[in-house]
Parts: C-alpha cells; sequence; structure tokens
C-alpha cells in the first residue's frame, strides 16, 4: 500500500539586512526527507555573519484524497512547492508549525494571515507525491462546463 505520509524536516534561515527599520528577515528555505527521532531539538547547520540555517525536525506531510487535484496542480506546476506555515515563538525565533504540498491548504492558511513560503519541492518528494496522483486523481469531466467565460453564463440565461 502506498504511504501515505512521509517524515520531513524544515530549513528556515535567518537573514541580517542592512536595514533602519528590520535587522533581520526570517524564511523557510528548504525541506528535506527526514529519518530523526521524535523530538529531536532544531540544529544550527550554518551560521556566519549573514546568515543562521536551523533544521527543525519531526514534521509530517500528509496527503489525502480530498485534496488530490490541489496536489495534481502543484505537481503539473513549472516550479513544484511544499508549503510551509511557521510562526515567532517567545524569543523571536522562527518555527515552522506545519507543512502541506496542497495548494488550497496553503490558501487557507495565508486567508488565515499565517505566514507561509513556498520552497522548491525535491525530486523524492515530488515522486511520492506524484504516484499519489497517479493513483488516485481523476479529473472531472463537468469541471470544464463550470469554467467558462462569464459571458457564456449571460448568454445561457438569456441575458445577452
Amino acid at each position: 500500500m502506498f504511504p501515505e505520509t512521509l517524515p520531513v524536516a524544515v530549513v528556515m534561515e535567518r537573514l541580517r539586512l542592512d536595514n533602519p527599520w528590520c535587522s533581520y528577515r526570517w524564511e523557510a528555505i528548504g525541506v528535506v526527507e527526514d529519518g530523526a527521532p521524535p523530538q529531536t531539538p532544531p540544529r544550527v547547520i550554518l551560521e556566519d555573519e549573514r546568515r543562521r540555517r536551523v533544521l527543525y525536525t519531526g514534521f509530517r506531510l500528509t496527503l489525502r484524497r480530498d485534496e488530490v487535484e490541489d496536489y495534481w496542480l502543484n505537481v503539473s506546476a513549472s516550479e513544484p512547492r511544499v508549503f510551509v506555515l511557521w510562526r515567532h515563538d517567545e524569543q523571536g525565533e522562527a518555527r515552522p508549525a506545519f507543512v502541506t504540498v496542497s495548494y488550497g491548504e496553503a490558501a487557507r492558511w495565508m486567508d488565515a494571515n499565517e505566514q507561509v513560503d513556498g520552497v522548491p519541492m525535491p525530486p523524492e518528494i515530488y515522486r511520492w507525491v506524484g504516484e499519489f496522483v497517479e493513483t488516485h486523481y481523476r479529473p472531472d469531466p463537468e469541471a470544464k462546463k463550470r469554467r467558462r467565460y462569464a459571458s457564456s453564463r449571460l448568454e445561457r440565461h438569456g441575458k445577452l
């Protein structure tokens, strides 16, 4: 049976800025497959005078059949993404909270004013999501009919 969850880690980067209003910027810069044991603490993987990168383990990408069209949209895009929702903790450090490969789920997070970064999808995650999509995605033949131009709807209702 196809595994519907995949353990992953998130790489967050703090970049020092030469800006009088803001001294640094946080962003998610990568997601990788992860085999670290649960409760592994975050680990600094790079630090110099300009940047600090921290690896956060213990996340799971979970694929659900009701999101399969959003996965298909992602893997068929020119630049597939993994989306990371992150928040600042009490010390001002950025900490990832959730990861997804669903356009819909990421959009819902953004609609809720959460901080979400899209990072390039690694090839091994792309293959995993692609296999899920090939197994479960069936295009809706009625979708094309619903996505007509506004003028088509007006014509159909006798308003043109």
